[in-house]
């Protein structure tokens, strides 16, 4: 038999394509060419197969061989074909069996010694090579990834060698197998002394996913606030989970087994650009907000991010997925994330503040704050002021705040509610849902003109104005909205619209 097929997984995005590697082994001088759109390191794999296979003792055929990487028109990249390739060779030149390679996929980066190493992307490969009914055989560095699947049967090898004997029926592989470890509690809301307001508005955006503004001065507690809100967000379900692992999977830093189910926190600095934020490159890699999927993405000291890096969250915020569109190639990466931002209230910071040491003119304020955008804060559910607190409140002995495991019970209940009634948070309600679940009394729905009216809110944070109130019923475990549940609401706007004016 001079053919061979053997089954393995490109990466795109957050996709695993199937790819199908033929080796034909033809008449004509000794050569190898592989062809089906390979980029550099993939032609490479020639020598590292070569090297491999005749360190494993096998005989490197001296024929043609061709190597067709299907479909044509899916560009290949890595070092991953390469196991798949020797296998090939190895099977169309008869030192191996066909009939085993139907049963598996293959992913690996050979080295010159016939060694195994891992390689990136496995977790989406491992998914779908389960939802196509076959085994998966990958690096044994690649093992932890692909075993939180458990659905998956993944086998691991540590050289050629190994693979091979798994194909002669001489050697079962070991299963992938995932070291579980406890859930890190990390920081908690304890630690936070006082600000009130600022806890009692980090509860609802944790209830709701709702994203968060935090304006105050220097040191009042922004960044320890908005590190806590992880900790408040109920536990990421399998699903959730094997999407947040699968896009850090495939941006090349790897997958903590100790972070498994825990929701991230990603926080840029701000000089990180448009790309870094929303992901691209020649080839496509997710940026900050899809590595933030179903988590917590922080931006400090808002105002001094490059405005054509803040803008390019608007499109996110809304759809939850991002499109990252090159000539060759269009990926789409989700990017359901929960944003909380933090600003000065001017240049020098301390604008309101009762100590009057602000000097700042009001041009200068009104400067500084339109570096954010209109269109950006206005999907910005929860606008709140962290004022400096007195020495007082922050000593050692002073009472402690609630923990953040009650916390997060309250927000586990109201999550429920929204999950039976909706089947998602209320901060992604689209229009329909929120007129059908936010509904008001006449009474309230003219309080929330006039709100609307005096503020002059747009419509859209009107809407948003609504899914606050109805998580904030939801957390008292009201089944309407109540005239209190709306005013807290429309006050988490006033905050930020009547500093605007008076500045």
């Amino acid at each position: 038999m001079n053919l061979a097929l053997v089954h393995s997984r490109a990466r795109s995005g957050v996709r695993a394509p199937a790819v199908r590697v033929e080796v034909h082994l033809g008449g004509g001088l000794p050569a190898m060419s592989i062809v089906g759109l390979p980029e550099a390191a993939v032609r490479e794999a020639r020598d590292r197969v070569r090297a491999a296979i005749q360190c494993a003792q096998f005989e490197f055929p001296a024929r043609r061989i061709t190597i067709n990487l299907a479909p044509a028109d899916l560009p290949k990249d890595g070092g991953r074909f390469d196991l798949a390739i020797a296998l090939g060779i190895l099977a169309a030149s008869g030192q191996v069996p066909l009939e085993p390679l139907e049963q598996y996929e293959f992913l690996g980066e050979l080295g010159l010694t016939g060694e195994l190493r891992a390689v990136d992307g496995v977790l989406p490969a491992a998914l779908a090579a389960a939802e196509a009914g076959r085994g998966l055989v990958i690096p044994a560095g690649n093992g932890p990834e692909a075993a939180l699947a458990s659905r998956v049967e993944a086998c691991t090898a540590r050289t050629l060698l190994e693979v091979c004997a798994l194909l002669h029926g001489r050697k079962a592989l070991p299963r992938a197998q995932a070291d579980m470890l406890p859930r890190n509690p990390g920081p908690d809301l304890a630690d936070v002394r006082g600000q009130t307001q600022a806890r009692r508005a980090l509860e609802v955006a944790a209830a709701g996913a709702h994203h968060l503004l935090l304006v105050g001065p220097p040191g009042c507690g922004k960044t320890l606030l908005a590190s806590r809100l992880p900790g408040l967000l109920p536990e990421a379900s399998e699903a959730e989970a094997l999407e947040t692992a699968a896009i850090a999977s495939i941006s090349g830093r790897g997958i903590d087994p100790a972070r498994w189910r825990e929701r991230p926190f990603r926080a840029p600095h701000h000089t990180a650009s448009a790309v870094a934020l929303v992901g691209g490159g020649a080839d496509p890699r997710p940026g900050e907000i899809s590595l933030a999927h179903q988590g917590v993405l922080f931006l400090d000291e808002l105002p001094e991010w490059d405005r054509r890096a803040l803008e390019v969250l608007r499109e996110p915020l809304e759809s939850g997925v991002v499109t990252v569109s090159r000539a060759a190639r269009s990926s789409e990466f989700p990017a359901r994330f929960q944003l909380v931002a933090a600003m000065n209230p001017c240049p020098c910071g301390w604008a309101g503040d009762a100590s009057g040491r602000c000097r700042c003119s009001p041009d200068a304020i009104r400067r500084y704050r339109a570096r954010i955008s209109g269109p950006l804060l206005d999907r910005i559910d929860l606008h709140i002021d962290v004022p400096r607190l007195p020495a007082a409140d922050l000593r050692p002995d002073a009472s402690p705040s609630e923990p953040s495991s009650q916390v997060r019970e309250r927000v586990a209940d109201a999550r429920q509610r929204q999950q039976h009634r909706a089947g998602k948070p209320n901060a992604q309600l689209d229009q329909a849902a929120t007129a059908a679940h936010c509904r008001l009394s006449e009474r309230d729905h003219a309080l929330l003109e006039r709100a609307v009216d005096t503020l002059q809110l747009s419509a859209r944070s009107m809407h948003r104005i609504l899914r606050v109130a109805r998580t904030i019923a939801d957390l008292a475990g009201q089944a309407d909205i109540q005239r209190e549940h709306l005013g807290e609401a429309i006050g988490y706007r006033r905050a930020w619209a009547g500093a605007t004016a008076s500045s």
